[in-house]
């Protein structure tokens, strides 16, 4: 690894104005995608993570709850 080669990046990328930096910014991060919600919760039901909660005991019930 080229650590001095990093630093003097960092430095370089630090000292841009923020126009600059805005720039570089979007040509470095600009095309990457985040996963909507209902992208993770199809993931969430489809990957059986969360199917041991189907096991656990209730701990509250309406009765439970005070008036609005």
């Amino acid at each position: 690894m080229n650590i001095k080669l990093v630093e003097s990046l960092l430095e370089v990328i630090l000292a841009l104005p923020p126009e600059e930096r805005l720039l570089l910014e979007e040509k470095l991060f600009g095309n990457i995608s985040y996963p909507s919600s209902n992208e993770i919760m199809h993931v969430a039901e489809k990957g059986k993570v969360f199917d041991f909660l189907h096991d656990e005991p209730e701990l509250y019930s309406f009765q439970d709850a005070e008036p609005v």
